[in-house]
Formats: structure tokens, C-alpha cells, sequence
């Protein structure tokens, strides 16, 4: 069975997309940290980011840090964190979270609630 992330590559599930290219995909995290909390991915599917093979790996990164140019550039933060936990879905990813202090990355404090229309505002900003 796909996983949810497969899904929204796919388009069966809605998202708010940053970027995408053959590879890879970016779109917003629908339970943020801060404002821009962004989702990088790989369009393969693999469970863990170390079992990806070299080049996809690479790759990834690259993409992840063209994708954190554009969130320094368009949302106040000081630094754009780069988190990879990896236990919350079985999809490779990498979290992309502006942020001001460390306190800003803290997975445990409550997350922002966000209104679709906000959501769309800042993907818009991310993709242009």
C-alpha cells in the first residue's frame, strides 16, 4: 500500500505544493512548527533516508536546499532547520522549519493551527 506521501505525489490526497521536480517533491507540513514548515521528499519510495541509494540521496539534499533558499528568501527567520526524523511515516523525508531560536525545532510543543487560506498564501509565496 502506498504511503500517505506516495498518495499526495500522486495527487489522491490534497497538498500544498512548494516545489516538484522528476525526483522530488516539497510541499507544506499541514501541522507546522512555524509558518513555511516544509516537507521534502523523494518521489521513490523508501522507508528510511540512509537505505536511499547515493545519487537519490545527493539529489534529495540538493533539492532540499534550493527549496530552504526560497523560505529564507520569503519568511522572517533567522536560519531554515534541516530535521529528519523519520519514525512518524514510512517515507523518507527531511523537515525544512524557519526558524528564530532552537526552540523554534521543539517536535513536543503545540503546533500551529492554520486556516487553508494561510496554508495557500505561503505556498504561493514558496513556489514562485
Amino acid at each position: 500500500m502506498a504511503t500517505v506521501f506516495s498518495r499526495i505525489i500522486a495527487g489522491e490526497i490534497p497538498s500544498y505544493k512548494v516545489a516538484e521536480n522528476e525526483d522530488y517533491y516539497a510541499f507544506l507540513d499541514i501541522n507546522p512548527l512555524t509558518k513555511g514548515h516544509t516537507l521534502v521528499v523523494p518521489k521513490k519510495e523508501v522507508d528510511y533516508i540512509f537505505d536511499l541509494d547515493n545519487s537519490t540521496l545527493a539529489g534529495m539534499m540538493v533539492f532540499a536546499k534550493q527549496v530552504a533558499a526560497k523560505i529564507k528568501r520569503e519568511i522572517d527567520c533567522a536560519r531554515v532547520a534541516v530535521v529528519v526524523l523519520g519514525l512518524e511515516i514510512p517515507h523518507a523525508h527531511i523537515h525544512l522549519i524557519p526558524i528564530k531560536s532552537e526552540k523554534d525545532v521543539d517536535f513536543h510543543r503545540e503546533k500551529l493551527k492554520l486556516s487553508p487560506e494561510e496554508f495557500e498564501i505561503i505556498a504561493a509565496k514558496l513556489s514562485e
